[in-house]
């Protein structure tokens, strides 16, 4: 009997990795931690990713197919029971754009919209989980995230309590100063908003303001959100009808 190895999945990340099958977009399952990662042409340096492909550590994510996923929007659309809404269906995934056409309608009927998340969920899993075993892996315990105990940090928090309280106390200041100054000025007659005007633009002009530095790193740079995913998976179908999705395989219900 063959030994499975154990991976603690992270499995929402492999989820859209096993949904996002944009050309562009390439996915890779870190054994050890379970994370994926996801590299996009033209943004990776080509000795990193010589590296990776390399590494036994990181094995490439087959995601599932635009023709398998628009089977199973064929398939859901059976089961819907208000018949308006199943020839609104049908008529949506005829032709260019059926995966975005086909999320449109449902954003108008909830219960049928969950409905379909959640099949959809069921489905990636089931690929997710045949993918796993056809490499020898199954799912394991992942790594939980230990919250410090208030008796653990009450020393550092009395440690810098003077502290906390200098700047807590310089804070409440400038917001009274700030409001006497709104009070100020609003009790001031209108012959002497010029000179209040003139005299605070001096002061601002001798201190300049000093805004903050933008850290690179704080800039979201994830990939392939919904309406990516749906052009992608829009791109690959190129224009599938009932017609021509009658080539499909009928086993995939």
């Amino acid at each position: 009997m063959t030994t499975m190895r154990k991976v603690p999945l992270a499995w929402q990340s492999l989820e859209d990795a096993f949904e996002n099958n944009a050309p562009q977009v390439h996915s890779y399952l870190q054994l050890e931690s379970g994370e994926v990662l996801r590299l996009v042409d033209g943004t990776v340096d080509p000795d990193l990713l010589a590296r990776i492909v390399a590494d036994p550590d990181y094995l490439p994510v087959a995601p599932v197919s635009s023709r398998e996923q628009y089977r199973w929007m064929e398939h859901f659309i059976q089961t819907v029971e208000d018949e308006t809404l199943h020839e609104a269906l049908t008529h949506s995934i005829d032709g260019k754009g059926a995966f975005r056409r086909f999320k449109d309608v449902l954003m108008a009927h909830p219960v049928d919209r969950e409905r379909w998340f959640k099949f959809r969920t069921e489905r990636l899993r089931d690929c997710m989980t045949s993918w796993l075993e056809t490499h020898g892996l199954e799912a394991g315990p992942r790594p939980e995230w230990r919250v410090p105990t208030a008796e653990e940090v009450l020393p550092e928090v009395e440690r810098r309590g003077d502290r906390v309280r200098v700047q807590h106390t310089r804070a409440r200041r400038s917001d009274l100063e700030r409001a006497k100054l709104h009070e100020l000025v609003d009790k001031l007659p209108s012959r002497g908003l010029d000179t209040a005007l003139a005299f605070l633009e001096f002061s601002l002009a001798r201190r300049p303001m000093v805004l903050p530095d933008v850290d690179a790193t704080d800039v979201d740079a994830t990939v392939g959100d919904d309406a990516t995913q749906d052009a992608a998976n829009d791109a690959a179908i190129d224009g599938a009808s009932p017609d021509s999705s009658s080539t499909l395989d009928d086993g995939a219900d």
